[in-house]
């Protein structure tokens, strides 16, 4: 988090990171693991189920096995169909399941990850490494293979992977992909700039800030959460009036005529309780665009359609995936293109998902157990550092 903090207290880029890790370790090609890379002990012939989660973060990443084959076999929580693959490409807060079978001859290989960047922000191009290790008493060969992975800038590597994902969509284990439609909403997502007080910032060096934004709103954390003001009715923390499409239409992806600037403000989504929602975000090529890895925080969802270029609610919807999309919580939405995602509110809370965020309220159904629990007596206040 102090990477986090220090860039949203000088309003300059992340601090590029000194290193990557497997499990809290660098890796072999980093002096500072020597003789603490991490190991994964694999027996000859057993197939073993990796989680990975990847918990960067603001890169995604490439990850392989030196000489395995990877399957895929669910993300964030949910089956997928099984997926054969050299690599897999993860982005932040998205996790996997995959499964490996030690099936080559016994010895020790690399596993190891790289970063994937499309932009023109600076990013560690550094790689971190783990060994899988057969058991036995055989020795290390010099070198340890490695795998090979995507060039950090391979998006066609990148979309071969992302758009494989599919629901089992089974008997044994059925889907519900929302079908009507009750509330449409088209989110732009942009990296942007917001002006500081006599310059003070360090972000560019006119003194502004960097930002990020959704619909040209830059979240502004209030001093009570939104969870607590909600239910207290003080909406003087909040508003209710988050634009539910682009405040400003133009060539999202191409070359762009607007400000770089964006508004500020604690703005949120109200959703009625058992709403469907269809949420399309839309990258555009405001400030530096880039791959964003979007979350839903409370919710999974169905990714039921993604391309490049400006999302057109005429003719895309006619090749969505409605049959087997995967259900998910954390997606990539691909430079300069748009994905657009399916849920019901029946979550009644209050939800989250650096300026890149909006807070959705779904509010209480009618019963007990479409509602929330009433707040405590007592709250325990938060400390004041």
């Amino acid at each position: 988090m102090e990477v986090y903090e220090e860039a949203v207290t000088s309003g300059a880029e992340f601090n590029t990171s000194d290193a990557f890790t497997i499990n809290g370790q660098p890796g072999a090609l980093f002096d500072c693991s020597t003789g603490m890379t991490f190991r994964l002990p694999v027996k000859k012939g057993e197939t073993y189920l990796l989680r990975i989660i990847n918990a960067i973060l603001n890169e995604e990443m490439f990850f392989g096995i030196a000489q395995h084959n990877l399957i895929v076999v669910g993300t964030d929580g949910f089956y997928t169909k099984p997926i054969n693959a050299d690599y897999i490409m993860i982005t932040p807060g998205q996790t996997m399941n995959v499964l490996v079978t030690a099936n080559q001859p016994a010895s020790y290989y690399y596993m190891a990850a790289s970063p994937f960047s499309d932009s023109e922000a600076a990013f560690d191009n550094a790689t971190t490494t783990a060994i899988l290790q057969y058991i036995g008493n055989q020795s290390a060969p010099s070198p340890i293979p490695l795998p090979t992975l995507p060039g950090t800038n391979d998006t066609t590597a990148a979309s071969n992977f992302t758009t494989k994902f599919r629901s089992l969509a089974s008997r044994d284990h059925p889907i519900n992909v929302p079908k009507n439609i009750t509330k449409h909403i088209l989110m732009t997502v942009s990296v942007n700039l917001i002006s500081c007080p006599n310059d003070s910032c360090s972000g560019t060096p006119s003194g502004d800030r960097l930002g990020a934004s959704l619909n040209n709103q830059s979240f502004v954390f209030p001093k009570t959460d939104v969870l607590e003001a909600y239910t207290r009715n003080n909406f003087s923390e909040f508003t209710t009036d988050f634009p539910l499409e682009p405040p400003i239409y133009f060539n999202f992806t191409g070359d762009v005529n607007v400000t770089v600037y964006t508004g500020k403000g604690t703005k949120v989504i109200e959703l009625e309780y058992g709403e469907v929602v269809e949420l399309v975000y839309q990258g555009t090529n405001v400030g530096n665009a880039q791959n964003h890895p979007m979350h839903l925080h409370g919710f999974s969802f169905y990714l039921v359609g993604t391309g490049l270029g400006n999302f057109n609610n005429q003719t895309d919807p006619d090749n969505y995936n409605l049959i087997d999309p995967p259900e998910v919580n954390t997606i990539q939405l691909p430079k300069k293109g748009w994905a657009a995602i399916r849920f019901v509110a029946d979550n009644p809370e209050r939800h989250t998902t650096w300026g890149m965020s909006v807070a959705i309220i779904v509010k209480d159904g009618g019963t007990t157990s479409t509602s929330m629990r009433p707040r405590p007596a007592y709250m325990p206040p938060c400390p004041n550092s």
